[in-house]
């Protein structure tokens, strides 16, 4: 269940008594231990209903959501006496959440846990839905499982400790959903999104929507059988991109990946479906794109290299053909869409072109 707070300690106490686990562990990175766990722990609490003790702590950042780091998940549950009647709270951005999740789908066969997402980023994709994960071998992603959490808590409250960076980076999934879900008036509600947070106004409302048609999708297609696989647009360019500047110790932000791999796939959207994709859209998009999160730090040098990564996605029905999740129309999803090697350099130049 997805739960919108306005005190998210008495929430989240009101929700741990009602789960009436044996035992109660928190997760968290080094970043919301200092500034977030104080928020979740205020209202005169000092823990929650059988809280065992010290949170878990994990290093910060994507090039830590790793074996290493989910093992010293694993070893801090057995050693704290966690069973598999216990209870895991998962304060954090989208590494917390991934890791967490795929710690309680795996220890003990599984055990139960709730997402206490810290970022736009993990509020309005990574804590729901029930991937769980961890990257391995140079790729997102590659481990994980499917393991729904009990609640997904959204708390706005922690949208205050965000740099802008990281609310662009949120943002561009909350495009991402615009674009598979809305028919008519996608721009003009992209451009009224990127108005309401350059304004700092109160994007509660839009959050909520927007974690909604993700939602709508998963209960749908909780397995990624088929309609789920809409919500990889933008994504198998992307993470070859996040995962390119990931090898060369050059990390970005999850979001950043993104928008630059929608602005590809919108190129491949146009060329595999004009008229109804029209230019128009193509320019519309790819400019607020394009102003919003700025060039995409790739030469021509790493299209081989990307399109390798590509082929290792795992939307992927066999080994040498890529597949997309494409737009002949915003809101109108191709699923298992395929490109040419050719067509995918072009949407790589597109994308350096901007």
């Amino acid at each position: 269940m997805i739960i919108t707070s306005t005190d998210i300690s008495q929430t989240l106490n009101d929700l741990i008594r009602e789960a009436k686990a044996d035992r109660v562990f928190v997760l968290c990175d080094e970043n919301t231990k200092e500034k977030c766990l104080p928020l979740v722990l205020s209202s005169g609490t000092s823990g929650f209903p059988e809280f065992a003790g010290q949170p878990i702590t994990v290093a910060a950042g994507d090039d830590n959501k790793n074996i290493d780091t989910l093992t010293l998940v694993w070893r801090a549950l057995s050693e704290q006496g966690a069973t598999r009647h216990s209870l895991l709270v998962n304060v954090g951005g989208g590494v917390v959440t991934d890791i967490g999740g795929f710690a309680a789908a795996t220890f003990k066969r599984g055990i139960r846990y709730i997402n206490v997402p810290t970022t736009l980023l993990a509020m309005v994709d990574a804590a729901t839905g029930g991937k769980t994960g961890i990257n391995f071998g140079g790729l997102k992603n590659e481990i994980g499982a499917f393991h729904q959490p009990e609640h997904v808590v959204l708390y706005g409250g922690f949208l205050a400790t965000l740099d802008k960076e990281n609310l662009l980076s949120g943002m561009a999934e909350m495009f991402k959903h615009i674009l598979i879900g809305s028919h008519d008036n996608a721009i003009a509600q992209m451009n009224e999104l990127a108005d309401i947070f350059s304004q700092g106004k109160d994007a509660t409302a839009l959050i909520r929507q927007s974690v909604g048609i993700k939602e709508r999708i998963v209960a749908a297609d909780p397995t990624e059988k088929g309609l789920r696989k809409a919500l990889n647009f933008g994504h198998t360019i992307g993470h070859a991109i996040e995962s390119l500047l990931l090898e060369k110790h050059t990390p970005v932000l999850h979001g950043y990946a993104v928008a630059w791999g929608m602005m590809g796939e919108l190129y491949l959207s146009h060329i595999a479906h004009e008229p109804t994709f029209s230019i128009e859209t193509l320019r519309s998009t790819t400019r607020l794109l394009s102003e919003l999160y700025g060039p995409c730090p790739i030469s021509c040098k790493d299209y081989e290299r990307l399109y390798a990564l590509m082929l290792h996605d795992k939307k992927n029905l066999s080994v040498d053909v890529v597949r997309f999740a494409l737009l002949a129309a915003p809101g109108d999803v191709r699923l298992d869409s395929t490109a040419s090697r050719e067509e995918i350099l072009e949407a790589l130049d597109f994308i350096r072109e901007r």
